[in-house]
């Protein structure tokens, strides 16, 4: 764990009881005098050191020893237009794409998108908070919601998008945004609407899962 989310980080003494104490202590094994850095949610970009002061069976007390803005994140940003698939998958990649850098996901309900699936951000929100502690990660991934893919290519008109063709994706390849379809792929409605658009694929023979599509995309794009 490369830092740790409180909210009173800042503050000169803080107290860490619960789970993350039963962590810190019994996983971990921290003991006095150790350092351990934090942050908070509501200004991530500020790491602060603090020193372990005391500790007893039910918590550990934290005395502050410095702060600094400390800003970790990739080099380049990816916006993915991801046409919604089973929430569970979604859930299972998500750390992989908050460490590969993604910026922001766009989850669009597509013609092929089963509509029972329901979208819980603040879950997504809870394993990126779990993610970023590992990774070291200190800004949030954005996500947003749209109705349709005509919906989403009017406000990124300069959209890439990965599907089946004759067009592989070049090393070194630059672009901001890139559309994903579901499981199935797109509907023959929504090739019409991508007809003029740039398409790739990746150079494999294999038939990829979109789970699978979308963390090998950023990684071609981010790493």
């Amino acid at each position: 764990m490369i830092y740790i989310f409180d909210d009173d980080a800042s503050k000169e003494n803080i107290s860490i009881k619960g789970e993350m104490f039963k962590y810190l202590v019994k996983v971990r094994r921290h003991s006095v005098g150790d350092r351990l850095n934090l942050r908070c949610k509501n200004d991530a970009k500020v790491l602060y050191t603090y020193e372990i002061s005391n500790v007893d069976a039910r918590s550990l007390d934290l005395r502050l020893l410095s702060s600094a803005i400390d800003e970790v994140a990739g080099k380049k940003s990816l916006h993915i237009g991801w046409c919604v698939i089973d929430v569970k998958s979604v859930e299972k990649v998500l750390p992989s794409l908050n460490e590969i850098g993604v910026s922001k996901i766009s989850f669009i309900f597509c013609d092929r998108s089963q509509k029972n699936f329901k979208l819980d951000f603040k879950r997504l929100e809870r394993i990126l908070e779990a993610s970023m502690q590992q990774c070291g990660r200190s800004s949030f991934m954005e996500f947003d919601t749209y109705k349709n893919i005509k919906e989403f290519l009017s406000d990124f008109p300069q959209t890439k998008i990965f599907d089946f063709c004759d067009t592989i994706l070049e090393n070194g390849s630059e672009f901001e945004t890139v559309l994903i379809g579901c499981e199935g792929g797109f509907s023959k409605n929504e090739r019409e609407l991508l007809r003029e658009k740039d398409v790739f694929r990746l150079d494999t023979p294999m038939v990829l899962r979109s789970e699978s599509a979308v963390v090998a995309v950023a990684s071609k794009i981010l790493l």
